[in-house]
């Protein structure tokens, strides 16, 4: 069978809702606009649906120019997409401590009100560098606020096989793909090494241990067990559950919906 990408997926601010694409660029973060923003309390530490599973019902649009963000019962929002950095505050994002442009008074005011806590939107601008974990990833590859690589990628034939042992099948968006391809066997891609999408050249580096954002529901927020618990039975390693792989990107260039997949094992 042939492999082909089914799905592109970018989540401009951290942990908020996706935008799903039929074709998208990759810079040298990963897709472009991916997680380039992130909301961060007052300590400047990032803030996911880890703790404020609201940030899910949080829709962003790229405009020309602007990021647009809308919110139930919340005015529009507009950020430009590459905001002068006229405030540059420190921000923590896991093991990261860095730069990031504060996107004022507004933005903050606008989060804080939604998500009941004081926050503030910030962006990361072109010149920031944050490394991948180089244990995993090739030297000196750059990532944005994603929690560690450039990408994550799952088939969904892995998904269909895991919605095969749940009583109610969960929707991939549970589990914040970029990039979704089709065609093989479940979970094949834990094997992959060096493949191509369209003939972009990418690399499996590790997998991806999933946490609570997993068992949120994407649209009601609610919060239940599953998918953990059945993971968890068989898909352990290390103590954590694994579900998807983290890629990197070797060129930047261009994916479309339908490009062929190409591993290299």
């Amino acid at each position: 069978m042939t492999l082909r990408l089914t799905g592109i997926n970018i989540y401009p601010i951290k942990s908020c809702r996706g935008i799903a694409l039929s074709e998208w660029e990759t810079d040298t973060f990963g897709l472009r606009f991916d997680r380039r923003w992130m909301v961060v309390d007052e300590t400047g530490t990032f803030i996911t649906q880890r703790t404020h599973p609201r940030m899910a019902l949080v829709t962003v649009k790229v405009g020309d120019g602007v990021l647009q963000i809308d919110a139930p019962g919340m005015p529009t929002l507009e950020t430009p997409l590459r905001p002068a950095a006229a405030v540059v505050t420190q921000v923590v994002v896991w093991n990261f401590a860095g730069p990031s442009t504060w996107l004022g008074e507004a933005a903050a005011l606008w989060f804080t009100e939604f998500l009941g806590t004081a926050c503030s939107l910030v962006h990361m601008g072109d010149e920031v560098v944050r490394e991948a974990n180089p244990v995993f990833a090739p030297e000196a590859t750059r990532v944005s606020f994603a929690d560690g690589y450039p990408l994550l990628l799952i088939s969904e034939e892995s998904l269909a096989d895991l919605n095969s042992r749940l009583s109610q099948p969960l929707p991939m968006n549970r589990f914040r793909p970029n990039l979704v391809v089709a065609g093989g066997k479940p979970y094949a891609e834990d094997g992959w090494g060096k493949f191509e999408i369209g003939g972009l050249p990418l690399q499996v580096v590790k997998p991806c241990f999933r946490c609570a954002i997993t068992t949120t529901d994407q649209v009601t927020t609610e919060r239940g067990r599953e998918p953990l618990r059945t993971l968890a039975t068989y898909r352990r390693l290390n103590g954590e559950v694994m579900f998807g792989q983290n890629v990197v990107h070797e060129t930047t260039g261009r994916l479309r919906v339908g490009d062929t997949v190409r591993p290299f094992v």
